[in-house]
């Protein structure tokens, strides 16, 4: 089957002429002045970004594993520190720890939502936690109040991960605006995507926004050197104008979810756990779950359907953490999702065929070659 007649995992900005359009003009713009570095085109998004998401103060920086880096500076987490981590996650949540000299610490995550939650987060716990990291996963929000109060109650530092949820709400408020600090990543592929490398931190605290400015760039202060970890004009500039158009377009992917669980139903799949309590889902990725992933997986590419996999390898089981984390599982429900997971496509403007042909052909799957299978908590 040609790649032309097939449905990709997700849809590049190329791929909307009209949005392309505007895209290419506000590089031009910024091409014009000659300032590539600094600038209004940066002043001007930290500030739209900021009044978007509700927060007196948003920084820009060069990329998602920046902002938690630098966050987690601001926060003066460093050596001799642990950051409670979810196990479940992309595994620069846990790099950026180390990268500050600190520790992580992995908890396990919620079966249905597969998610970090208060529970599974005290579990993690020890004298040394200063910080936790909760990550808003493909979209769906973390239930934060709990998280909150607890970490109140330890003396612990909240830095919300909204890399994969920009828009998203929970109680009311923007994700990325309910912890101390909330960072997130501009890169392609996300919902707010940029044209390279970019990110954000989003702050209520002057003290700590101020902070954050110094410490992406090479100067001192207060002891603390800098980085080159600016956001590029070009990248703001692009980011402004796909700004005004996110609302839409999650409003498109929320949607396109729906119409998926709907076509999806009468299979044996695990299925993405909707909002409810407070929660919302943006739905960066449409993540489903069967023990026969692998098949699956093969059969949709035959198919012509592209999906993926989000994430393959537990960050505690990586060959990068697995002596931190020691050799008893402290996140097995991870461990079994991670067999378990598939991304499905998904992305704003999926056509109702292209949800139907997905449909269609999990249910030729199911219909010769799954097991019914019943999954913990959905």
């Amino acid at each position: 089957m040609s790649s032309a007649s097939g449905i990709p995992l997700t849809v590049m900005d190329p791929g909307d002429p009209d949005l392309f359009g505007e895209l290419i003009g506000a590089a031009q713009c910024v091409a014009a002045t000659g300032r590539f570095a600094g600038g209004a085109a940066i002043e001007d998004f930290e500030h739209e970004y900021a009044r978007w998401s509700e927060v007196p103060h948003v920084v820009g920086v060069s990329s998602g594993t920046e902002a938690l880096i630098l966050a987690l500076r601001a926060l003066n987490i460093g050596p001799g520190d642990e950051v409670v981590v979810p196990a479940n996650s992309f595994i620069v949540t846990a790099e950026a720890v180390s990268r500050v000299g600190a520790v992580p610490r992995f908890a396990d995550v919620d079966p249905e939502t597969q998610l970090l939650t208060a529970v599974t987060m005290e579990s993690a716990i020890t004298p040394a936690v200063r910080c936790v990291i909760p990550v808003h996963l493909y979209g769906r929000t973390v239930e934060m109040n709990r998280i909150v109060e607890l970490a109140a109650d330890r003396g612990i530092r909240v830095i919300e991960d909204a890399t994969q949820a920009q828009g998203a709400r929970y109680e009311g408020k923007r994700v990325g605006t309910i912890g101390d600090v909330g960072t997130f990543s501009f890169y392609p592929t996300k919902n707010l995507g940029a044209w390279g490398g970019g990110g954000a931190v989003a702050a209520f605290d002057s003290g700590i926004a101020e902070r954050l400015r110094y410490l992406r760039s090479h100067r001192e202060y207060h002891g603390m050197m800098g980085t080159s970890g600016r956001l590029d004009a070009i990248q703001a500039a692009i980011l402004r104008q796909k700004l005004r158009h996110l609302e839409g377009r999650n409003e498109m992917r929320r949607k396109a979810a729906d119409a998926l669980r709907l076509a999806l139903l009468e299979s044996d799949l695990g299925l993405p756990a909707a909002p409810g309590n407070g929660c919302d889902h943006v739905y960066h990725q449409f993540v489903v779950r069967t023990p026969e992933r692998d098949a699956l997986k093969d059969f949709l590419a035959q198919a012509g359907i592209a999906t993926g996999i989000h994430y393959p390898i537990p960050i505690h089981r990586s060959r990068a953490y697995r002596a931190v984390a020691g050799e008893r599982d402290v996140a097995p429900v991870a461990s079994r999702l991670a067999n378990e997971i598939l991304s499905l496509p998904m992305f704003p403007g999926m056509a109702p065929e292209q949800i139907q042909r997905i449909g269609d052909a999990v249910l030729r799957f199911a219909g010769h070659s799954m097991q019914s299978t019943v999954f913990p908590g959905g």
